[in-house]
Parts: structure tokens; C-alpha cells; sequence
């Protein structure tokens, strides 16, 4: 089962109709562009998005554009999003890492990576690809990756990481080496005229050039510190006298403004302001599901926010999708908490509701991540853990390990004790991660947490996970007999139309039998990845078993029958560049010559 994609993450930020040019940082970017990596780094509010936005929009090269989330922390589900931003400029790029990564496979790793390496040559045009907000990313597998693509990169291709922290990678190597561009808080701050032309034209003040002054001394160039001040001044009798009393560090001024600014606001936007603070990313029927105002419409609204310059970004070309600017939903979040608690006492279950809300949205328009989010968020364990489980796959095996770990690592043990589907679901995400110490203590757990169970469908579904997650360990050690008796005991266990598990462990048993050199039960193993893949719609699998057949059958001296099945390989790829296409030639190859 493939990974959902949400679309507005692969958009270019479109620009606004009134926007400060700045080009002599254009010029220093497109300077940059003959060297591997350019690294915009400085904290949230100095304009980052926007100018990389604006000189994507003069360049002459295909750009694929990356907005990041917390969920990229999973290493297969940021690459999943980084072939999909690149297939925006060339649509069968990365193929053959997909069909790999679209199966519960281990984290990508270089063979992956050399893949798309050399699928990213047969690009003929000179191309830009651009990874917004790195500095949400803490997974090290991640800045190996993208340290082994940089030190690979093709001549034709130029990263741009905007980040508001510098990432863990050889910065000081590529520095060195005359390969690396950097732009920080120094050339982003607003000089003189830039502010004048922020202030009087995109604003619409008509400040004086000591007003100015002042306002960029006090924000010492700070965009969103700007910003915020312009829109205090909107109405303001006595300009010169705010601008003096305008003072304090930014997260200061941040909190006084955003009262100035809410304060401004009607009741009615202030609540949805306050209540769509929770949502990462915002459209109008998702924000109308959680505000619930039938006398308010959430499109109106934000359509409104943005005519009103009240901090939000526009995600898409269409106006569809927005966010708001990083710090003002922080302080929009803090607001809220603090409006429900001096009015009711209960902001926390208050707040969990406007998450359960957001999570049915997404969960009615498949989007099963962002729902698995905001039910973790909601503290609604029932919901999370069904969402979780899946429909035919489990949530964990389909991008969202990261989340999903940190959401079982957060339960306390009574909690995970009362529902054993979650400790095999940690196991399972233990193993996926890497961390197979801590898989047996976990199962172990598992085990205990049912008994006394009743001896259900659903209680010996779970023993059949526990089995085939020991199988999967015995596999990691090619301990044969252990993985033979636990896939044996897996496969007894399952429910029927747990084709996942059921699949894997299948592929593990053919494994198995095929070290043992036992061909006729590897074949039947096999045989049965296949079928069950085929039911499941588990290309990859089913790819993976079809091969194996054929290398059974030519051992066996089949050849024309190996022949046919890789030949059937072939067809199912079509033009897709799979590493599986490679193994079906090279099987053709050894019988034929």
C-alpha cells in the first residue's frame, strides 16, 4: 500500500501580489547555483520561504520544491516525499525506489540511494531541488542519506536547504570545497529600503524616514517583527509615539502584537483564529469541521486572513491550502490554552476535542497520517490505536514510523498493558527501526498483557504477530530453524485477511526453506507470497516471490518455465525502472547465453 501524498507539500509557495524584491540576494543565489548545496539558515520570521520562492520564479531551471513536517522523521517516508517532489519535474523518476520503500522494507540505504543517483542523470535539464524547513528533521539515517547524495550529486542538479538551524551535515567539507553557498540572519535582515518599501508599499503606512529607522532598529531587520508593527500602526493616531514605546527582544514584541493584533480582530475571527490554531496546514472545509460556526465560512475566512496579511501562507496556486507563519500559531496555541482556561478551567479536553474533530476530517478523506496525529494529540488512545492497525496495513509500515513510535514510547505501561495490539505494534516499529534489542522485552510484554484473554479471532491474530515479529528476528540472524517454526506458527495464527503479516511472513518461510535447501517447500512458500500478494495488492512483494520462483525453477533445471516467469517480471514492471527489472534481465541473461 502506497503512501498518501499530500499534494500542497510539493507546491512552490506562490508569491504574493506585493512582495519587497531583494535582489541582491537573488544575485548571491543565482551565483550559487554552479555549487552542490545553497543553505539558508536563520530563525523563523526572516523571510527564507519567500525569497527562495521569489528567485525560483526567475530561474530557468525545474525546480522540485519540499515543504517538511515532523512525519519526513521517518527515513522511508522522506524519501517517498522527496521522489514524489522530484517526479513534479520528471514523472518516472524514482520508480524503482518507490515500489521498495511501498513495502514494510528497512530504512532506504545506499543501494536505494545509488538508484535514484543514477535515475537523476538521465535528466537532461540543469534542475533545482529545494528542502524547506529542514530543521524539523532529527532522524540521523536522514542527514546520512542526504550527506551520501551530496557527495554524489549529479553536476546538473543544486540543493537549497532552508532551515532556521544548521543541519548535521559536512558544511565545513563542502565549505572547503568551494561547493557551498550560504545566505544567514546578517543578509536577511531588512536593510533601510527594503524596510521603507515593506512598510509604506506592501503595508500601506506612510511612515517618515525616521520612523523607519526606528521601527528597523528596534526589529534589527526582523521581517516578521516588521510586519507585526505595521499592522499595530494600521489605525494608529500617534505613529511616532507607538514606534518609541516599541521596544523589547522579539519574543516580546512577538506576544505584545499578536494581542494588538487579535485584539483588532472580530469575535468571530478571533475565535477561528484561535480554534484552527492546532492544524498545521489549513483549507475551508477542514477549518469549518473545526470550528463548527455554521454562521462562518472557513474559506471566507481565510481568504480574509489573507487579504489582511494576519501571518498566513498560502500553500497552494489555487488559494485551497495555507498555514500560519510558524511563531504566530505557537503564540495562536498558547492564546488558545490560555482563553479556555480563564473561562471554563478546561482547556485540555476542550483542545483534545478540536483535535478529534481534525482527526475525522482527515480520517473521511484518507488522509490517515494527519488523522493519526491529531488523535495522538487528542490523548484518544481508541482512535490513534485504530488508526494505527490500518485497513490491510498498519500505519507504521506505511510512512509514519517516527510518529507512531514516539506516540507508544509516550504510554505508560498500564495503558499499553490494557491493550496488547499495542505492544506488538511497538515491537513491530522497534524492528523497523533498527532497535531489535528491545523487540523480545516488548513482545515478552505483549504475551503477558494477554493472558487471560479470550481466545478470539482478534487474541490469535495477536499471537500470530508476536510469531512472525520472532520470525523476522530469526531472519536478521538467518537462523533457520527458528524462522521456519515461528512463520509455521505465524501462519497458523493469523487472521486470514491479515495479508500484510501474513505476506511477510510467507516471504520469510520461502527464505527459510531456501537456505535449508529445501526447493519444493521454498517453492510452496513462495507460491503462496505470490497469491496472498496478489489478494493484498502487494506489488512489491508479489514482484519479489515472482523472481524468487524463477531462480527456484532454474535451479531446478526449468528453464524455459524460469524463462516465462521472468518474462511475466518484465510485463508487470512495464517501463518502471525497479531493481527488480534488473534481476528479471539477468535471469533471462544467464539462461540464454
Amino acid at each position: 500500500m502506497s503512501t498518501p501524498i499530500l499534494a500542497t507539500k510539493l507546491y512552490i509557495p506562490p508569491l504574493r501580489a506585493k512582495v519587497v524584491s531583494r535582489p541582491r540576494l537573488i544575485e548571491r543565489l543565482n551565483e550559487g547555483l554552479h555549487r552542490k548545496l545553497t543553505l539558508i539558515s536563520a530563525p523563523a520570521g526572516f523571510g527564507k520561504t519567500t525569497l527562495i520562492s521569489e528567485w525560483v520564479e526567475g530561474i530557468e531551471r525545474p525546480t522540485a520544491w519540499l515543504s517538511l513536517d515532523e512525519g519526513e522523521n521517518d527515513p522511508a517516508r522522506f524519501l517517498t516525499y522527496l521522489v514524489a517532489a522530484l517526479q513534479t519535474i520528471a514523472a518516472n523518476i524514482g520508480e524503482g525506489v518507490l515500489g521498495v520503500l511501498q513495502s514494510p522494507q528497512p530504512a532506504p540505504n545506499e543501494a536505494m540511494l545509488t538508484v535514484l543517483l543514477n535515475e537523476l542523470t538521465t535528466i537532461q535539464d540543469q534542475f533545482v531541488v529545494v528542502l524547506d524547513d529542514y530543521h524539523v528533521l532529527e532522524a540521523k539515517p536522514i542527514d546520512h542519506a542526504l550527506t551520501f547524495l551530496l557527495d554524489h550529486l549529479p553536476p546538473h542538479m543544486h540543493l537549497v536547504i532552508a532551515t532556521r538551524e544548521d543541519p548535521p551535515l559536512p558544511l565545513a567539507r563542502l565549505r572547503a570545497g568551494g561547493q557551498l553557498t550560504e545566505v544567514r540572519v546578517a543578509d536577511l535582515r531588512f536593510t533601510h529600503a527594503e524596510a521603507a518599501g515593506f512598510l509604506n508599499q506592501v503595508m500601506g503606512l506612510n511612515l517618515s524616514a525616521e520612523d523607519i529607522a526606528a521601527l528597523e532598529r528596534r526589529t534589527e531587520g526582523w521581517i516578521a517583527g516588521l510586519q507585526l508593527a505595521a499592522l499595530s500602526l494600521q489605525g494608529q493616531k500617534d505613529a511616532a509615539g507607538f514606534i518609541t514605546s516599541f521596544t523589547g527582544s522579539h519574543h516580546f514584541v512577538m506576544d505584545y502584537l499578536v494581542e494588538e493584533v487579535l485584539q483588532r480582530q472580530p469575535e468571530s475571527v478571533q475565535t477561528f483564529l484561535l480554534r484552527t490554531s492546532i492544524l498545521d496546514r489549513l483549507c475551508g472545509p477542514l477549518c469549518d469541521a473545526v470550528v463548527l460556526d455554521p454562521s462562518a465560512s472557513g474559506r471566507e475566512t481565510l481568504e480574509y486572513l489573507e487579504h489582511a496579511n494576519l501571518f498566513i501562507v498560502p500553500l497552494d496556486n489555487e488559494r485551497r491550502w495555507y498555514r500560519y507563519h510558524h511563531l504566530f500559531a505557537d503564540l495562536l496555541r498558547q492564546r488558545l490554552h490560555q482563553s479556555i482556561a480563564s473561562s471554563t478551567g478546561d482547556a485540555e479536553s476542550q483542545v483534545n476535542e478540536l483535535h478529534i474533530r481534525a482527526s475525522q476530517w482527515y480520517e473521511d478523506h484518507g488522509l490517515s497520517i494527519e488523522a493519526f496525529h491529531h488523535a495522538a494529540a487528542a490523548n484518544d488512545v481508541e482512535r490513534a490505536e485504530r488508526l494505527v492497525e490500518g485497513k490491510g496495513m498498519p500505519l507504521h509500515f506505511r510512512g509514519a514510523v517516527a510518529p507512531v513510535l514516539n506516540w507508544l514510547e509516550s504510554l505508560p505501561t498500564t495503558v499499553l498493558d490494557a491493550r496488547p495490539s499495542l505492544w506488538t505494534a511497538f515491537a513491530s516499529t522497534l524492528l523497523a527501526t533498527g532497535q531489535n534489542t528491545r523487540v523480545e522485552q516488548t513482545i515478552q510484554a505483549a504475551e503477558a498483557a494477554l493472558q487471560g484473554a479470550e481466545p478470539d479471532d482478534n487474541t490469535r491474530d495477536l499471537i500470530g504477530r508476536i510469531a512472525a515479529i520472532r520470525a523476522t528476528l530469526a531472519a536478521n540472524q538467518y537462523q533457520v530453524e527458528t524462522i521456519i517454526a515461528q512463520s509455521r506458527r505465524a501462519l497458523e495464527y493469523l487472521h486470514p485477511s491479515n495479508l500484510a503479516f501474513r505476506t511477510s511472513t510467507a516471504w520469510k518461510l520461502g527464505f527459510a526453506y531456501h537456505l535449508q535447501g529445501d526447493r519444493a517447500a521454498a517453492r510452496r512458500a513462495i507460491t503462496d507470497v505470490i497469491s496472498i500478494g496478489q489478494a493484498s495488492g502487494n506489488t512489491m512483494y508479489t514482484l519479489l516471490a515472482t523472481i524468487a520462483l524463477g531462480v527456484l525453477q532454474e535451479v531446478d533445471n526449468q528453464l524455459y518455465l524460469a524463462a516465462e516467469t521472468y518474462q511475466h517480471v518484465l510485463q508487470l514492471l512495464g517501463d518502471q525502472p525497479l531493481l527488480l527489472a534488473f534481476d528479471a534481465h539477468l535471469g533471462l541473461a544467464r539462461i540464454c547465453f
